[in-house]
C-alpha cells in the first residue's frame, strides 16, 4: 500500500489541468482545400492567441484557454477575414468557407 500512494501522487501531478477550449476545423475556398496557405488566430477578451498554420488538408487546431465569445481571424493570400466564434470547455469544430466578395476576403461557417 505504501508504494501505491507515491504513484497516485505522480499520476495526479502528471495529468495537469484540462485544456479549456480546443477549436479546430478545416478551411476551404469554394470547394477546394486551402492546404498550407492559411493561418488562423483568435482573440478572446484581452487574450490573443498566435496564428497557427493550416496543414496539407487545410485543417487547423487552436487551444484557447478562455470560454465564451472570441474573434477568429483567417489570413489567406495576403488578406484577412474575421468571424465571431464561441469557445467552450469541450472541443468545438468550426469548418470554414472563404469567399472573395468585391475583391475582399470573407469567411463563413460551413
Amino acid at each position: 500500500m505504501r508504494n501505491i500512494v507515491p504513484l497516485l501522487v505522480i499520476a495526479a501531478l502528471a495529468s495537469g489541468p484540462a485544456l479549456a477550449g480546443e477549436v479546430y476545423g478545416k478551411i476551404v475556398e469554394g470547394s477546394t482545400s486551402v492546404g498550407e496557405a492559411a493561418t488562423v488566430e483568435a482573440k478572446c477578451g484581452e487574450k490573443a492567441y498566435p496564428a497557427v498554420k493550416t496543414d496539407k488538408s487545410g485543417s487547423y487546431h487552436l487551444v484557447v484557454n478562455e470560454t465564451g465569445k472570441c474573434a477568429m481571424t483567417v489570413n489567406y493570400k495576403e488578406q484577412s477575414a474575421s468571424l465571431e466564434i464561441a469557445s467552450y470547455d469541450d472541443a468545438v469544430q468550426y469548418d470554414l468557407v472563404l469567399e472573395t466578395k468585391d475583391g475582399k476576403l470573407a469567411v463563413r461557417r460551413r
